[in-house]
């Protein structure tokens, strides 16, 4: 054998191998079985997009078709917690009356029911009711099998409506945390009402004679001050509008206060664009003027400062004002006495339940040694956006 065979038949053996440990290796790392649980949980996440926007017709009609995916069904269809019918996926269409009508009888039975439909062929439509834990019936999944399903179709098919429940649970979880920043919102709004209002309207007023167009900017000032606290849309804002709003009611209380309240802003221009919680500066702002200064007959003076940390916005506002008793704060007994320290504790949650537990406020204070409020909010998360 020449140099040049031995070569091409070393060649060959060589790719023979290689051949030989990659079907090998792709026996061990794709196996049947790995194959198929992967492409039953890709479908389970694709099912599990819509849904957790609660359940709608148009939710329904994008779910429908990885639902049916997973249980195996010529046809699935999926109804309200009226039993009216959302969406149907497959053929089979001359069964969505029966299936309402099953649909209904599992909402008032809170079980399955199943009903056969016409033709020579038998089908049967097993209507299972989709069961929120303490909640009741949200709407029902519905199959069409051929014949009569034994209970390892029945099982797959509850399996299948539990992962849907499941997912409208997240769903109702996360218009419940809606709900409540909303509310949380409105429940900072009324507390700026009674007592920043009447301060400023009173300042406003004082000025009207003496210095018509001083009383003018700060009618504007507290126009756009209002209408920015009182807006309706979203639970969020970026860093420069809320800044921008401080401004605002600072100046209605420099007005108010005049040489005795002092402001110092030190904001770095990387971070404006950084969202938080819409009104989460406003409370902090308010308590550093309000038990910070207002007690001291001196003044003082409040820091904001904004600062970059890498992934982070770190956001401080201070005061060198008459401080507070830490163990008391820490008691929570401000709380029920000065309702500026419930803004502050609105604020922290929220921004925890935002950003999670590392990212609540920090507050640092001593009797007359004033206070210092700090938030870290990231730079960028996901699904979080003003």
């Amino acid at each position: 054998m020449t140099a040049t065979a031995l070569a091409a038949a070393a060649a060959a053996a060589l790719l023979a191998g290689a051949l030989f440990m990659w079907r090998r290796t792709r026996r061990v790392v794709t196996t049947p079985a790995e194959r198929a649980v992967h492409a039953t949980l890709h479908t389970a996440s694709l099912a599990a997009v819509p849904l957790r926007r609660g359940l709608t017709a148009d939710s329904a009609g994008q779910a429908a078709p990885h639902l049916r995916a997973l249980t195996g069904a010529e046809a699935l269809g999926i109804a309200d917690p009226d039993a009216t019918l959302l969406a149907w996926d497959g053929p089979h269409a001359e069964l969505t009356e029966y299936f309402t009508d099953a649909a209904a009888r599992a909402i008032a039975g809170g079980r399955p029911v199943l009903v056969s439909g016409p033709g020579e062929r038998v089908r049967t439509v097993i209507a299972q009711p989709l069961l929120i834990e303490n909640g009741g019936v949200s709407g029902v999944l519905g199959v069409v099998t051929t014949g009569r399903p034994g209970p390892g179709r029945l099982g797959a098919v509850a399996e299948v409506a539990r992962y849907a429940c499941g997912q409208l649970e997240l769903a109702e979880l996360d218009a419940s945390r809606a709900r409540l920043d909303r509310a949380e919102v409105r429940a900072l709004r009324a507390q700026i009402s009674p007592h920043f209002i009447y301060n400023a309207l009173n300042t406003i007023a004082s000025f009207v004679r003496t210095d018509p167009d001083r009383a003018r900017e700060l009618i504007l000032e507290f126009a756009d001050f209002t209408r920015y606290s009182f807006r309706a849309a979203g639970e969020f804002t970026v860093l420069a509008d809320e800044l921008r709003n401080i401004e605002r009611y600072l100046a209605l209380e420099q007005a108010r206060f005049g040489d005795a309240l002092h402001v110092r802003l030190r904001i770095a221009p990387e971070v404006l664009g950084v969202v938080l919680p819409f009104l989460a500066l406003q409370p902090l702002v308010e308590n550093a003027v309000r038990h910070g200064l207002a007690g001291a007959a001196r003044g003082g003076t409040v820091s904001i400062i904004a600062t970059d940390a890498g992934t982070d916005c770190l956001i401080s506002v201070e005061d060198d004002g008459v401080g507070m008793d830490p163990e008391l704060l820490r008691s929570g007994a401000l709380d029920a006495a000065e309702s500026a320290h419930i803004g502050l504790a609105n604020v922290d949650d929220r921004l925890r339940a935002a950003f999670g537990n590392d990212y609540g406020l920090v507050v640092e204070t001593a009797p007359g040694a004033g206070t210092k409020v700090s938030m870290r909010v990231p730079k960028f998360r996901a699904g979080i956006r003003a």
